[in-house]
């Protein structure tokens, strides 16, 4: 079980929770850094079609001056000037929540995602093995809810809650994870689909995410990520 546990830890730091449902590859054209060059922009009427942006990533080509600018930036949008709620106690964090700190159907819900269903009219669904046989974690996304994703244990219980901003699932929006006490774990700007800035709940930088690798302050790779 520690070992199980410890698995999930590496897992939630590599961002792949968060990744999980970012299925949408929709990008606004608002707040497009400095560090990605806009190469083409395709703008419809259809309400279901949103603006696309191609994105160059530059991190590596960039100075360190200007990857600590982008670090800031991002650090603020998510911190300073996020209209979004960030912190809860943990009596605000239980009543919010209070519906979904059990998974009432969680016996349905884990043989769905044990069986690889990752969608029905319900929901979106996704499933977490440890040593790719053992079903630990799953996570919920209802579609009357779409800004929420719930991760439950096997037994149905609550322990991790995604909140993303009211901007998703447009590009860029802002996604917060909180533990089951309700305490904040990880904040990532979402850029897009392929580029996130990751941060933890001290406001530290943790990486930036680009594609299926994630890269340090000074450009170095330190994780890669195999659910991009």
């Amino acid at each position: 079980m520690k070992r199980i546990f410890i698995s999930l830890l590496i897992m939630i730091w590599m961002g792949i929770f968060q990744s999980c449902f970012a299925v949408e590859n929709i990008f606004s054209l608002d707040d497009i850094p400095v560090s990605e060059k806009q190469s083409e922009f395709v703008d419809t009427d259809n309400s279901d079609t949103t603006l696309e942006a191609v994105i160059t990533f530059d991190w590596l080509d960039i100075s360190q001056a200007q990857r600590d600018e982008q670090i800031q930036k991002y650090k603020d949008l998510l911190f300073e000037d996020n209209k979004s709620k960030i912190y809860y106690t943990k009596e605000e964090y239980n009543s919010t929540f209070k519906k979904y700190k059990k998974d009432k159907e969680y016996k349905y819900h884990y043989m769905l995602t044990n069986n690889g269903v990752t969608e029905d009219e319900d929901a979106k669904y996704c499933a977490f093995y440890y040593k790719k046989n053992t079903l630990v974690m799953y996570a919920i996304q209802y579609k009357d809810n779409p800004r929420r994703a719930f991760y439950y244990t096997a037994f149905g219980k609550l322990y991790y809650t995604d909140v993303m901003s009211d901007e998703y699932p447009n590009f860029p929006y802002t996604s917060m994870q909180y533990d089951r006490k309700g305490q904040l774990k990880s904040a990532i700007y979402f850029i897009s689909k392929d580029l996130q800035y990751m941060y933890g709940p001290d406001k530290e930088f943790q990486g930036l995410w680009y594609k299926d690798k994630m890269y340090d302050k000074n450009g170095k790779q330190t994780l890669t990520r195999s659910n991009w």
